[in-house]
């Protein structure tokens, strides 16, 4: 990797532990950088996810003040991305890359309508007396969301965040903490998963911590100061663009 090389990637890392602290889909970044640079896509994959895993702790460290009082949330939802990280990480060193191609596009735009239309759908769902706790699909939701973040990860933010905006009862600053968390479980797990199984491309992987770390505290301060309206916005256009992204 040349000198050039290497700033292009550490530059992606740093875009996106910005975007990934805010919203998500990081991953849409720096995966391309790693291919741009002539990493094979699955050796890309395993050490884009390891590059990763300190960035998306930096932002959950920046949300701290969001998450007081989330301490039940957080015992009760981090063992589902706990295992879902796990099983996506195996499904991504067995399966061929093309299996969740087909699908991916189509979680991603799902997650971007429910997000748009998550203020009209949590006053029509009748969340249960105990509603800080979520709605009882909001666990398996969790999990399946951490299985395709163990697999790839682009856009898991913006299934996140649908999937705990409408499941559970508090403001979207809150939930985007929470997100945090979930997604540094979620890439942790995999990314130690594939260091003891895998191979790991470390020159990558380090530009990629090192700058995505640098962005994950930069998103934390600024994407606090966002309205809801503004915030979510931001994730359905972010949304879009992984899709576009994908397909073409």
């Amino acid at each position: 990797m040349t000198w050039f090389e290497a700033l292009f990637v550490l530059l992606a890392g740093m875009g996106a532990g910005t975007i990934n602290a805010v919203v998500g889909s990081g991953t849409l970044l720096t995966f391309p950088a790693l291919l741009a640079v002539g990493i094979p896509p699955v050796l890309a994959n395993v050490s884009n996810s390891v590059g990763l895993s300190p960035g998306t702790a930096a932002g959950a460290i920046g949300y701290r003040r969001e998450l007081e009082g989330q301490r039940g949330r957080l015992i009760r939802l981090i063992p589902a991305s706990l295992v879902g990280g796990i099983v996506g990480g195996v499904l991504l060193l067995k399966l061929p890359d093309s299996a969740f191609k087909a699908v991916v596009p189509g979680l991603i735009l799902l997650g971007c309508v429910l997000v748009a239309l998550q203020p009209w759908l949590s006053k029509r769902i009748n969340l249960p007396d105990h509603a800080h706790r979520g709605a009882w699909w909001v666990m398996p939701a969790v999990f399946a969301t951490g299985v395709y973040g163990g697999y790839f990860g682009a856009a898991q933010g913006v299934l996140l965040m649908a999937i705990l905006g409408i499941g559970m009862d508090a403001n979207l600053q809150r939930m985007n903490a929470l997100k945090n968390v979930l997604a540094t479980v979620v890439n942790t797990v995999a990314a130690i998963l594939f260091i003891i199984v895998a191979d790991v491309d470390w020159l990558a992987a380090a530009l990629i911590a090192v700058g995505s770390t640098i962005g994950g505290f930069a998103g934390a301060r600024y994407g606090r100061k966002l309205p809801p309206a503004a915030l979510r916005a931001l994730i359905v256009v972010i949304g879009i663009a992984a899709i576009v992204t994908m397909i073409f």
